[in-house]
């Protein structure tokens, strides 16, 4: 498997645990009467956008390699 196949779970592994974080950290902040911080990028964007680019650099890599 290429370094670029390999880091897309990778990636999604990150983005999901990042994702959880914000989710409990609005519950706890709505369960103490705070507004929940929002972030400027969030976490699901982040990781979309990542793994698009994983894939289109593995992508490119595979079709390189054949050549």
């Amino acid at each position: 498997m290429c370094m670029f196949c390999a880091a897309i779970p990778a990636a999604l592994a990150v983005g999901v645990n990042a994702q959880a974080r914000q989710n409990r950290s609005e519950k706890e902040a709505e369960a103490h009467g705070d507004e929940p911080a929002r972030p400027k990028v969030p976490p699901k964007a982040v990781t979309a956008v990542v793994v698009a680019g994983l894939a289109v650099a593995s992508i490119v890599y595979h079709t390189q390699l054949n050549n």
